[in-house]
């Protein structure tokens, strides 16, 4: 199989992720009338993002065949997908939360920014762990239970940042430090697998050729085991951070906007002064 022909045959049209990204799309359109917004558009981009980290080839390459093609789909649905469905939901400023004695305790959670961080990068940190790493690709259920994991941890990180609640969101500066922070927790995971003389996830050594792609990928791309786990962690090193970053420049954005919104206006020196008619 060539190239070519693995990216024209490798999409998986899985009805049930089809469903639900338009039942997402009709609920927000239905909330606004069918009007398209700006919300509407960061809600079609994570969801995009969503359906091609899930059917595009990059899911038939991350199960089973390269390790950098599942550091990839893990970086989308804990920093990329999160953050624009996120921004893409109507804000809610009324003080409040899950009330209901059911939820209460994701409240809580929601609420305590040291929570959400150790979701956010813990979760990273959690799945690649070798065993897990190597069940994940080898068992179908644990596969799942990863995906749903790693979004449900990269909704409670971004909380903080762009979350619906604006009672909820850090300021700016706190925001920033849980960024960068959050960057340097995947930093020291990216290094240590990119130099790491031992497999992350041994079970990409020798992987099941469903596509007979396995040829073109070690002559015709390069990528020998070595290779694809070095580039997984330069993928979790350098994008990574560079998501963060765009999160930082977000929110000094908006701190720069809050002081001047806060700011005195000066009188100004061109206003006219009317006249008086009784001075001499």
């Amino acid at each position: 199989m060539t190239t070519r022909q693995f990216l024209l045959s490798a999409w998986d049209w899985n009805p049930w992720l089809i469903a639900l990204c338009v039942a997402a799309l009709l609920i927000h359109g239905a909330r606004h009338s069918f009007v398209f917004t700006h919300k509407t558009g960061w809600l079609l981009a994570g969801l995009a993002t969503f359906f091609l980290t899930l059917a595009s080839p990059v899911d038939a390459l991350a199960n089973g065949y390269l390790f950098s093609a599942h550091m990839l789909q893990h970086l989308l649905l804990l920093l990329v997908v999160p953050p624009l469905i996120l921004l893409g939901l109507p804000l809610t400023p009324v003080a409040g939360g899950f009330h209901r004695a059911p939820w209460q305790w994701l409240n809580g959670i929601l609420r305590h920014p040291a929570a959400t961080w150790l979701l956010g990068v813990g979760g990273m940190w959690f799945w690649h762990a070798p065993a897990l790493c190597n069940a994940a690709v080898a068992n179908e259920w644990v596969h799942r239970l990863q995906y749903v994991s790693l979004l449900l941890m990269g909704f409670a990180f971004w909380w903080p940042i762009s979350g619906p609640r604006n009672q909820h969101r850090l300021a700016p500066l706190p925001g920033m430090i849980y960024l960068f922070s959050a960057c340097l927790g995947c930093t020291v995971l990216g290094i240590i697998i990119t130099f790491s003389p031992l497999e992350v996830c041994s079970i990409y050594l020798h992987p099941v050729d469903r596509f007979n792609l396995l040829p073109v990928i070690r002559d015709q791309w390069g990528l020998t085991p070595a290779k694809d786990q070095q580039l997984g962690g330069l993928l979790m090193w350098v994008p990574a951070c560079l998501i963060y970053f765009c999160g930082i420049l977000g929110l000094f954005s908006r701190w720069h906007g809050e002081n001047s919104d806060n700011a005195i206006p000066e009188p100004s020196l061109t206003k006219a002064t009317p006249l008086n008619p009784h001075a001499h």
